[in-house]
């Protein structure tokens, strides 16, 4: 019986490391934020491990927010200012985020909008796709795949698009479209309000 207890207790041993790297990284990683609206479903990865997200949970550096497909919809309230807006289909991973300084978004897929007050970032924020670096001090935009072209809408404020070399500004009612990733940014127009319309409907 000793003997018996014995294995039963090296066994419980070597399963529980498989168990508690989840729980401990999460509880390492910093919280910066919290999950305030959602419709369908949605989950968040951090060091290989995946959780369902729910209404008001927290949001942690390094994690990946994923949504489902169809109408699925998150949205995040980043360090009580900064609004992060998913669309389906989307993953954008928190690689930085400070409060009143700026922070890193690394966007993998789908759409997003972010809603921020006028100079939140005093250092920038930077979200880095496939397509370009987007670069912003605080406005409110959309960035996605929308139709056949990745495009940038800044609906207020003003964003520094960058792709293959070339950078191009955009202020309050512009927007630039990238047809593949590698192409430079096309040009600079103003959107009418249908284009504007089709964007913002895919993260509302």
């Amino acid at each position: 019986m000793v003997e018996l207890n014995r294995r039963k207790a090296l066994l419980v041993a070597a399963l529980l490391p498989a168990f508690m790297p989840a729980a401990e990284t999460l509880a390492a990683a910093e919280a910066v934020g919290t999950v305030t609206e959602l419709k369908g479903k949605a989950s968040a990865e951090l060091a290989g491990k995946t959780r369902a997200l729910k209404l008001k949970a927290p949001v942690h550096l390094t994690e990946t927010l994923i949504t489902g497909g169809g109408e699925a919809r998150l949205t995040a309230l980043l360090a009580e200012r900064t609004t992060l807006k998913l669309g389906a289909r989307t993953k954008v991973r928190i690689d930085s985020f400070i409060v009143d300084s700026g922070g890193e978004l690394s966007f993998n897929s789908g759409a997003l909008l972010l809603d921020a007050p006028s100079q939140s970032f005093e250092k920038g924020l930077t979200i880095d796709s496939r397509f370009a670096l987007i670069a912003v001090r605080g406005t409110k935009f959309f960035a996605g795949r929308l139709g056949e072209a990745f495009s940038v809408f800044v609906e207020e404020g003003a964003v520094d698009v960058t792709a293959a070399g070339q950078t191009v500004r955009l202020a309050s009612g512009e927007g630039t479209d990238i047809a593949n990733p590698g192409d430079p940014p096309g040009e600079v127009r103003r959107w009418g309000a249908p284009k504007i319309a089709r964007a913002m409907a895919l993260v509302e």
